[in-house]
């Protein structure tokens, strides 16, 4: 069994008034907690308030394992790492983890790093307290004990990462986010999905938005129902909503999505789903 919280929804960048309370504000940030360690899938601001249950959470204790998981390393999927207070507790390990073929050899101390040098930031990452350590494999699968965890690279700016969760218990749980899929869908992210308990896709656009933002690396609500139409999944969670779209936007979103797809949902901050 699997716990999946939303702590950051939003994508691009946070936003905050009465008109973002019910979907909330935080950019990308979700945890998903196994009967033996923690994962948390990218690093928006919404990390912060996970950094506080953390600590008040036994569950989620010190000498758990802990891995950051990241898509991509743009702005709105890192920018919260600063300020995730379990990073300063000296007692803390966390292992920063990017595989995938073409992000072997990449520099990932230096990417978090880098923004946290002393012009953007008055804590270097070494000074924060924590440890960090660093994981990186040129295969595209990892197996930890009877878990296993698939990564495929899917067309995005400066290239981005999804993930497919197997647990001990045969549970699979899908990460999509920051992808563009064209004038198709990736049929890569549909087998990567194929009969996942739950699927969280990106659907930052509705189809007249994604005609005019071509390039620009993200998908429709529309694209994120036919994966999980045709991945077969169980449920479907969409997230990273676009900053202008309001409470009473996504409302209407969500009824259309469900209305095709009756287990879909829009994240919520703060929702959590038992896979």
């Amino acid at each position: 069994m699997s716990r999946i919280k939303f702590y950051g929804v939003r994508g691009s960048v946070s936003v905050f008034g009465a008109e973002y309370l019910e979907f909330g504000g935080n950019t990308t940030c979700v945890l998903l907690e196994g009967p033996k360690r923690t994962v948390i899938l990218d690093a928006g601001t919404g990390i912060r308030e996970l950094g506080k249950d953390l600590e008040r959470d036994d569950n989620l204790g010190i000498d758990r394992e802990c891995y950051l998981a990241f898509s991509h390393f743009h702005w709105d999927h890192i920018q919260g790492l600063p300020f995730f207070r379990p990073a300063y507790d000296a007692r803390r390990t966390f292992t920063i983890s990017a595989i995938g073929r073409e992000r072997y050899g990449t520099d990932l101390r230096g990417i978090f790093e880098t923004q946290m040098q002393e012009q953007y930031f008055p804590v270097p990452l070494d000074g924060m307290g924590a440890k960090f350590e660093f994981l990186q494999s040129p295969e595209d699968q990892l197996k930890v004990e009877k878990a296993f965890v698939r990564v495929n690279r899917h067309n995005h700016p400066g290239g981005a990462y999804s993930y497919r969760f197997q647990g001990t218990d045969g549970k699979v749980i899908v990460f999509c986010t920051d992808i563009e899929h064209g004038d198709r869908i990736d049929p890569n992210i549909v087998e990567l999905a194929r009969d996942a308990d739950v699927l969280i896709h990106e659907g930052q656009y509705t189809p007249e938005e994604l005609a005019t933002h071509r390039g620009w690396g993200h998908s429709s609500w529309v694209q994120a129902v036919e994966v999980a139409e045709r991945a077969r999944v169980k449920r479907l969670v969409i997230t990273h909503h676009d900053p202008d779209h309001d409470d009473a936007f996504l409302l209407d979103i969500e009824k259309q999505c469900q209305a095709r797809f009756p287990g879909a949902v829009l994240a919520r901050e703060k929702m959590e789903i038992v896979a």
